[in-house]
């Protein structure tokens, strides 16, 4: 694999993380005038939409077992992980969510291991895991002891990564049936649709198109579908067919600092002492897991050094 390949690798997930680290703050902003599966249909049928006139040209399966792929990551990776985001949004705050989305790399590379023979989880990793749940509980807490806020929220934040690490090790496998990246994506589209159309009847779907004249409401559902969706999914798979799920989610790592940051100069939320440290060890333990030190080694001479 050239450096070039690997460096657009590398910038195709840096954009998806820097988008979709606000959209935390966009949905939240909608969700004052429209429903949870309002905004997760409007935006994934624009994206559907966009995508469809840039390569207009339809996807012809070879084997139809691969289909079942195509199927699965629609429904993990646009009809439930979005649903529960949007639902979590509801319930705790925008930066919370955006935290604890960034467990999902823990997830994925346990979900790689088991199923794309992916590297041996060594000792480390669940020493980062650690760290990070400690961190997350904090999170959570933080606004149930501050706020008042129902933690049902955090929870179904925490079964989304899930649902999203899901996603990424299909979407692995899709990249490797080698098709055009913008045509698996609407692929994805299509199915995550269809299988919201049950949502649409569940949640009390309303067609509510006079909340668009609002120009906030307009401009924010433009940048869910086009730029979060339509564009970033694109690059996102990108990255994991160039990289691998499992480096390619390591940059979900700084979807919190971005959400953090950005909510609390839009949405004015307040970053608390127990939100910090919070962050900082679920931070801690991502880096922990992935880093390449062995932990032991360090510590052997760390002691020695102390004798």
């Amino acid at each position: 694999m050239t450096g070039n390949k690997i460096t657009n690798g590398h910038l195709s997930a840096l954009i998806t993380i820097v988008i979709w680290g606000t959209t935390f703050i966009s949905t939240k902003i909608l969700l004052k005038d429209f429903s949870p599966i309002e905004i997760l249909f409007f935006r994934f049928t624009m994206g559907f939409i966009m995508l469809l006139i840039i390569y207009p040209h339809r996807l012809k399966i070879i084997k139809k077992k691969q289909e079942l792929y195509f199927v699965l990551a629609g429904l993990c990776g646009v009809t439930l992980y979005f649903l529960l985001e949007n639902i979590a949004l509801t319930y705790t705050l925008a930066s919370n969510v955006g935290v604890i989305i960034s467990i999902a790399p823990f997830f994925t590379a346990i979900f790689a291991h088991l199923f794309l023979d992916g590297e041996k989880l060594r000792s480390q990793f669940f020493i980062g895991f650690a760290f990070a749940i400690i961190g997350i509980f904090m999170i959570s807490f933080n606004g149930n002891m501050i706020l008042k806020l129902n933690p049902l929220g955090d929870i179904l934040a925490i079964f989304a990564a899930i649902i999203w690490a899901v996603y990424s090790v299909v979407t692995k496998k899709i990249s490797s049936f080698q098709y055009n990246t913008v045509q698996t994506t609407r692929r994805i589209f299509f199915y995550g649709l269809l299988f919201m159309i049950p949502a649409l009847f569940i949640f009390d779907f309303k067609l509510n198109l006079k909340s668009f004249v609002y120009i906030p409401n307009l401009l924010n559902i433009l940048y869910l579908g086009l730029g979060a969706s339509a564009l970033c999914f694109v690059t996102w798979n990108l990255a994991v067919k160039i990289l691998g799920a499992v480096k390619t989610s390591i940059y979900i790592y700084m979807v919190p600092v971005i959400t953090i940051m950005t909510a609390a100069v839009v949405l004015h939320e307040k970053i608390t002492w127990i939100a910090l440290v919070g962050t900082s060890l679920t931070l801690a333990g991502l880096f922990i897991s992935e880093s390449k030190i062995n932990l032991k080694i360090v510590i052997r001479k760390w002691c020695s050094l102390k004798n």
